[in-house]
């Protein structure tokens, strides 16, 4: 658990599609001292339904958390609710037996900030050593930058352009060395919020990531939105050169939170590529009969929160046999989950409804994903 404070710069705007979009207005955010959370943690409430014994021992890796969100310091919509609790939200996890969470990253100092936020959870003499190890031991982390961001974060100069990628190579290698980043990104397309940067931006942006990608051997944590068959034909171009996989194959990569059609899967998924699957790829009908169709060798599962909730609304929602009893951000109860705040351990959920529409159990869907995420992420140990 965290002992020591931590300043963290964060953007953040609201959401499309269950997903974060993004402004030039920062935060700081300051992971504050939680002695209360570390002696007197509340136990939390868990209803499980026609759930078997095994089923509650299973493992997961949760591949893409957005755990630097202002929610998980008690801020919501820039009005403070509730004092910091992510080291909460991760006994959570582990106490749902979460053996792996990887934080997602949107910029250069948000990379720093996971880096940080990782070597910071065991610090400080009166932290509870045996709890905060092994937060450490499971936390790993991306670095790039979202497409929605390109704009803000390059500059407008080829100098600029050039400064930032350095400095997010050298972030890259330090985070290698520190055994902790396993992944580039979230990079891709974002066709649905062109008010945060234009199409030719992200693209230019997309491509230098990919070049830098191929350079350090990092596999993509990718992000597709409304983009079309575009990010497919840049990855043909300039990450899976042709040739290249037989005599120097690149890491490969996941599209994240896919909730495109099936031939678009298909497509991602011939090129090598694995789909991330979360709640919003589970929302209609026509989102289940594509993860229906999408091999276990091929999926990865991720919660992407504290976006993308599993809804009652939802097509997924009738196979959720894990409850976890909420409150609302207001009404914020230490112990319980925040109403429409996913977290790590709601991966259950995600499982469940993946193999309730395949009609597997959920051991089959959470063994495949864990032995893809290490097989993908392969510097995750």
């Amino acid at each position: 658990m965290l002992n020591k404070s931590l300043l963290l710069t964060n953007s953040l705007i609201l959401i499309h599609h269950g997903t974060k979009a993004f402004n030039t207005n920062t935060h700081s955010l300051v992971l504050r001292r939680h002695n209360s959370i570390r002696t007197t943690r509340a136990p939390t409430r868990v209803t499980r339904m026609a759930s078997s014994s095994s089923e509650q021992q299973v493992s997961y890796i949760d591949i893409g958390a957005n755990l630097l969100d202002e929610m998980y310091q008690g801020n919501y919509r820039s009005k403070p609710r509730h004092e910091p609790d992510l080291p909460s939200v991760l006994q959570r996890a582990w106490d749902n037996h979460l053996e792996r969470i990887i934080i997602t990253a949107g910029t250069l100092q948000e990379a720093k900030d996971a880096l940080t936020l990782i070597s910071n959870t065991n610090a400080g003499p009166d932290a509870d050593a045996d709890a905060d190890a092994e937060s450490q031991c499971r936390l790993y982390c991306t670095a790039g930058v979202h497409p929605t961001r390109c704009q803000q974060e390059f500059g407008e100069t080829p100098e600029s352009w050039d400064a930032y990628m350095l400095q997010l190579k050298q972030v890259i290698h330090e985070g290698m060395q520190q055994n902790k980043l396993v992944a580039m990104g979230e990079l891709g397309l974002d066709y649905a919020r062109l008010e945060f940067c234009n199409v030719e931006t992200q693209k230019k942006g997309l491509i230098r990531q990919l070049e830098l990608a191929r350079e350090v051997n990092l596999p993509l944590f990718l992000h597709n939105r409304d983009s079309g068959d575009d990010l497919y034909d840049i990855l043909q171009k300039h990450y899976f050169i042709d040739g290249d996989q037989k005599d120097n194959p690149v890491a490969g990569g996941v599209v994240h939170s896919f909730d495109g059609g099936l031939e678009l899967a298909e497509k991602f998924m011939d090129l090598g590529l694995y789909i991330g699957i979360n709640g919003c790829s589970l929302k209609t009908q026509e989102n289940l009969n594509v993860v229906k169709e999408i091999p276990l060798d091929r999926l990865l599962l991720e919660t992407d929160c504290p976006w993308c909730d599993i809804r009652a609304t939802h097509a997924g929602a009738e196979y959720v046999q894990t409850k976890f009893e909420t409150k609302t951000e207001k009404k914020y109860q230490e112990g319980c989950c925040v109403k429409g705040r996913y977290e790590p351990c709601h991966i259950v959920q995600v499982c469940q409804v993946v193999a309730g529409v395949k009609g597997v159990n959920v051991e089959n869907v959470a063994n495949a994903s864990r032995e893809n995420a290490y097989k993908l992420f392969s510097r995750m140990q």
